[in-house]
């Protein structure tokens, strides 16, 4: 499998992840009788968000990936 390919699948993986927990502590902020804690789920989300974005960059800095180049 190309590196490239399973990076991008990683990615997506993981923003999945990341709308799944905000969905649970949607979910949770709704129901007001529930027994877990909303801040758990945001708490996630943050931290494979900044996770996500540590990613990017060191993909970036190796050539693993490139940005779009400029339009003009």
């Amino acid at each position: 499998m190309n590196p490239v390919l399973l990076f991008k699948v990683v990615l997506v993986l993981l923003l999945l992840f990341v709308l799944f927990n905000l969905g649970r502590a949607l979910f949770i902020m709704l129901k007001a009788d529930s027994k877990q804690s909303m801040s758990q789920f945001l708490g996630r989300r943050v931290l494979f968000s900044a996770l996500i974005i540590l990613l990017l960059l060191i993909a970036l800095g190796s050539g693993l990936i490139a940005p779009n180049p400029r339009p003009y």
